[in-house]
């Protein structure tokens, strides 16, 4: 996202919003996809030498629900949507090549545990090279296509304060070609000065000419006191213009998907709702079967692997197959999560209750293969069945950490507000955390999971979990 001139566009073209952006491109890569699934039929009817009609296509017509379905399952678990990455081509490519490649290993998969002749051979090849190929030419057009169906979102930021600057990076490293900032409002002296290379343009004064000459659709409120008199009547009259306004956290949380707890201010309602829970809301009932159902199964497939994994752990160091630890868990109670010992025994008598940090000396051999598949936090299932925790949701901390990033971090107890889980958002969207500040930003994406949890998010959560267990991104 560069700066913008005070010019407007010369031909007046849609500014897209950023959920618009990423719907556009979902919609292309649907339609690739679908058009894929018709060039391998067509590829099967001419090699099986029948006529390609309805005769031939209903029977099959399945694989229109099925290989879009497996192929937007992958493309979520891979992070496929997110704006960053599809305005770099070659990272594209090289994500979606990884993409087909899992496709085709499902299919085998699959294909090898069917009955013979329950699945045709090669229509998952002439699907996999057909899809690769029309979703590689959209995502290589997208830019050309959505620069002339559209321009980037013109923002106008009010407000000069140290969120101003966050807004600014973000933009530009998450959102490099959806948005372009025209400028920012501040005070009168302010006027000139420039915040991370974005010019103070005008007071509250001048607002509605920079609205109508740089053809602005929304008004970023970047500062966290309360708005003076003037400038919310400036900001009114924009409204009532037709252009958005949107307070800095939100679009934050938009365009990153996690909320910035250090820039709320007194703006705090704004990205932490509190609402009443509905008896009539079918959402926990949902959660807490799918917790119910999944860890059942997932048990039944743990206690295969125990005996190896457990002889493993034995054999590679002195100590027990299992390790507990106290956590924090719903409401602020206490319970001891299960694991399985992935470090050395008696780690922490010299340390005390610290972080565990990338090559930590103590972890064994068998440890780090456990950590790196998610392997080691499989026994946890128990503490779902017990109800202590829940397949998705925050990670449960420790009370010495607890005590001590309530006291730094603002909103940290929110955490405390859902039950601990397996796996999370900030598990799948973030690196391992090893300091207080790392501590901050899983929060930030914990309260977006806080706010938007829901069973797709949970399902694509877990998804994106088992992609990671499967590239051995662990720690």
């Amino acid at each position: 996202m560069l700066f913008s001139p005070h010019h407007a566009p010369r031909r007046t073209r849609p500014q897209l919003r950023f959920s618009e952006r990423r719907f556009l491109l979902m919609l292309g890569d649907a339609l690739a996809v679908v058009l894929a699934v018709t060039i391998a039929l067509f590829i099967w009817s001419r090699a099986a030498r029948v006529p390609f009609d309805l005769a031939f296509v209903l029977p099959r017509s399945f694989w229109y629900v099925v290989l879009p379905a497996l192929w937007f399952t992958l493309a979520s678990a891979s992070n496929f949507y997110d704006l960053a990455l599809a305005a770099n081509r070659m990272q594209s490519l090289q994500r979606l090549l990884l993409i087909t490649l899992q496709m085709l290993v499902v299919y085998l998969l699959v294909f090898f545990l069917s009955q013979r002749d329950a699945l045709p051979r090669l229509f998952i090849a002439y699907y996999g090279v057909a899809s690769f190929l029309l979703v590689a030419l959209w995502r290589l057009l997208n830019p050309a296509l959505i620069g002339w169906a559209s321009t980037a979102r013109r923002l106008l930021l009010v407000g000069t304060d140290w969120s101003t600057e966050t807004i600014i990076d973000t933009l530009r490293t998450a959102a490099p070609n959806s948005f372009a900032i025209v400028g920012i409002i501040g005070k009168e002296h302010e006027v000139g000065q420039t915040v991370r290379g974005v010019p103070v343009i005008g007071t509250s004064k001048d607002l509605m000419n920079f609205v109508r000459r740089d053809a602005v659709a929304e008004l970023v409120i970047t500062a966290t006191p309360q708005l003076d008199g003037e400038t919310f009547q400036a900001v009114m009259d924009a409204y009532e213009h037709g252009v958005a306004i949107t307070p800095m956290p939100l679009l934050y949380e938009r365009v990153t998907e996690r909320v910035p707890v250090e820039h709320v201010g007194d703006q705090w309602a704004v990205v932490l709702p509190l609402s009443e829970q509905s008896a009539f809301d079918p959402y926990p009932f949902l959660k807490r079967l799918m917790d119910i159902v999944l860890s059942l199964v997932g048990l039944a497939v743990w206690l295969v692997l125990l005996p190896p994994i457990a002889l493993l752990i034995v054999l590679d160091s002195r100590g027990g197959v299992f390790y507990t630890q106290l956590r924090v868990g719903r409401y602020g109670r206490l319970f001891r999560i299960i694991k399985f010992r992935t470090m050395v025994a008696n780690a922490e008598q010299q340390t005390g209750a610290v972080f565990a940090t990338r090559n930590d000396s103590r972890v064994t051999r068998v440890g780090r293969w456990l950590r790196k598949t998610r392997l080691d936090e499989t026994p946890q299932l128990i503490n779902v069945l017990r109800g202590e925790m829940s397949l998705v949701g925050p990670r449960p901390e420790r009370p010495e950490h607890v005590e001590r990033l309530q006291a730094k971090i603002p909103f940290y107890r929110t955490r405390h507000t859902l039950r601990p889980g397996v796996t999370g958002w900030a598990q799948v969207r973030y690196k391992y955390g090893e300091t207080d500040e790392d501590a901050l930003v899983k929060l930030q994406y914990d309260l977006y999971y806080i706010r938007h949890k829901s069973l797709l998010l949970d399902f694509n959560i877990l998804v994106r979990t088992v992609g990671k267990a499967l590239r051995m991104s662990g720690q």
